[in-house]
């Protein structure tokens, strides 16, 4: 059997985000976070959470937008706040008709991920790593044509460990129905 190598692979670490693909219009983000950040957080997006048609979760995947991005000071820490909304479709649905929490990780995984690129974006370092733990409270379901408001936040991002937080709400009525906590790592090869 053949041993699966990532061409995003390099010896600097798990993936040099400045070599991704572009994914998306940065321009289309709003708030105070810087253009490349927010490119490049599209970027990450596009090669990890959606890949191409055979990946997997690719239905759910291209669903994601990003909506907004803002960069906060708080002393000599730098905050980032991610915005994004996916629509609910069948493809996320378990057989009750309500969003699977298997898809709920997923859309957690990537998208408290983004805060993090962003992060490392400002601070010149490598945010995308792989994740280490998850930690999801499942508040409430969400069912078909739900608009899901996804808000993650950086916690920690220094030497090869970094957290964010993740919110997922009802953007409708604000009903909360996930909350995570995403701790992720930089690998050497």
């Amino acid at each position: 059997m053949p041993t699966f190598q990532s061409s995003l692979a390099t010896e600097r670490g798990w993936v040099d985000p400045l070599t991704l693909p572009k994914y998306g219009d940065a321009s289309e983000v709003a708030g105070n976070a810087p253009e490349d950040a927010k490119q490049l957080t599209l970027n990450t997006l596009g090669s990890y959470g959606v890949g191409d048609i055979d990946c997997f979760a690719y239905a759910v995947g291209r669903r994601i937008r990003i909506t907004e991005m803002n960069v906060e000071r708080k002393g000599d820490k730098t905050e980032v706040v991610v915005i994004s909304e996916v629509q609910v479709t069948k493809e996320m649905l378990n057989g009750a008709g309500l969003v699977h929490g298997g898809c709920l990780c997923y859309l957690i995984d990537n998208c408290a991920s983004f805060p993090l690129v962003a992060l490392g974006v400002l601070q010149n370092a490598n945010g995308v790593g792989v994740t280490q733990a998850i930690n999801i409270f499942f508040h409430a379901p969400a069912s078909l044509q739900t608009c899901m408001k996804i808000t993650s936040t950086s916690v920690t991002l220094s030497g090869r460990i970094m957290t964010s937080r993740c919110e997922i709400v009802d953007k409708a009525s604000g009903r909360m129905i996930a909350s995570a906590l995403l701790g992720k790592m930089q690998p050497k090869l």
